[in-house]
């Protein structure tokens, strides 16, 4: 957790336990990402991202494996799964390449839908 030097987004890892409340109750964008240790795509996302110039406050990371219910909640279906949370509203899943302009294109067409109470 924290910031590192080459960060412009702070990470956190959530579980089913205090991902609700955290998301309700902090401000600016959060980039809600489940991942899994035996996933290649996931180990390298958790590598990169966080080097990445995205149009995040924050990096959120759910470990798949261990949070079934925010799994199901969500209804992730493949891993890595990324989501978009912008002051305690849920904007939906996104559907992009791991790569910054990428994200942050997608990450903008999530941000001009309507927002949805947290699944």
């Amino acid at each position: 957790m924290g910031i590192t030097a080459s960060s412009v987004a702070r990470q956190t890892d959530l579980s089913d336990f205090d991902a609700d409340h955290a998301l309700l109750d902090w401000p600016g964008t959060s980039l809600l990402l489940f991942t899994s240790i035996g996933c290649a795509s996931c180990r390298w996302a958790r590598r990169e991202l966080p080097g990445m110039d995205l149009s995040v406050q924050r990096l959120c990371w759910i470990d798949a494996a261990n949070n079934g219910g925010l799994v199901e909640r969500y209804e992730v279906f493949h891993l890595p799964a990324l989501f978009v949370v912008r002051d305690g509203q849920f904007f939906g899943a996104l559907q992009s390449r791991l790569s910054p302009v990428e994200l942050n294109a997608a990450i903008g067409v999530a941000l001009s839908r309507s927002p949805e109470e947290l699944p």
